[in-house]
């Protein structure tokens, strides 16, 4: 079986920390916003941006809803604390419900899970705008190929470092970084609603996703090949 390429890890977090710190300076902003998950992909870009220009100038949101499960936001404390990051909770659950309501998607957690994705997008840009800063992205690479993101929602970002990484890199990228055991060993969720998991929804996980996602994407094998 041909399997994702190796990566040299110490390189790859070098490049994008100096990417960070290039794309700030080059804006004329003053920092860097992200929402904090308390999953390992915005860990990671949150770790690259405290890295790359100093925790005091990242900040960070919890933004949980109305099903967010309390292991997140748990977790995006153990994440904020690892990097010395300071981290605000701003309660998206009671705008949710009522745009929910408003549009009549509440008992469709499809939409609700757009509705959310998006509102916390909205939050991550207007704080900002207000605080003179980039968003930060957190969607990699394999999100993006298999269509597993909300547009204007988790895809929209101002700099996104790991946009061009596979997820299956991204967890020893994370321990490289430092990021906390229990995020990287836990199963990746957009926690949009009670139990849901990426390989739950798509059928499977990134580990036997990516290799198929490479040698089609990068080295152009058919259907037949792969």
């Amino acid at each position: 079986m041909r399997e994702l390429p190796a990566i040299n890890t110490s390189l790859l977090a070098e490049s994008l920390r100096a990417f960070l710190a290039e794309e700030l300076r080059a804006s004329g902003l003053s920092r860097y916003v992200v929402g904090l998950s308390g999953g390992v992909d915005s860990a990671v870009s949150a770790a690259l941006a405290a890295k790359a220009v100093g925790a005091s100038r990242v900040t960070c949101l919890a933004l949980p809803g109305p099903t967010s499960s309390p292991e997140s936001l748990e977790h995006a404390r153990l994440v904020a604390a690892a990097f010395e990051l300071s981290l605000e909770v701003v309660d998206l659950a009671a705008p949710a419900r009522t745009l929910a309501a408003t549009l009549g998607a509440e008992g469709d957690r499809f939409r609700l899970g757009n509705l959310m994705a998006r509102l916390r997008m909205t939050a991550l840009f207007d704080r900002a705008r207000f605080a003179g800063a980039l968003v930060l992205g957190t969607s990699n690479k394999s999100e993006t190929l298999l269509g597993y993101s909300t547009l204007f929602g988790d895809s929209a970002s101002s700099v996104n470092p790991l946009g061009d990484l596979w997820k299956t890199h991204i967890f020893p990228l994370a321990a490289h970084l430092g990021v906390p055991q229990a995020v990287v060993d836990k199963p990746p969720t957009a926690d949009l609603w009670p139990g849901q998991t990426d390989a739950g929804e798509l059928g499977f996980d990134y580990l036997e996703a990516d290799p198929i996602l490479y040698w089609h994407h990068e080295e152009g094998l058919d259907r037949e090949q792969l």
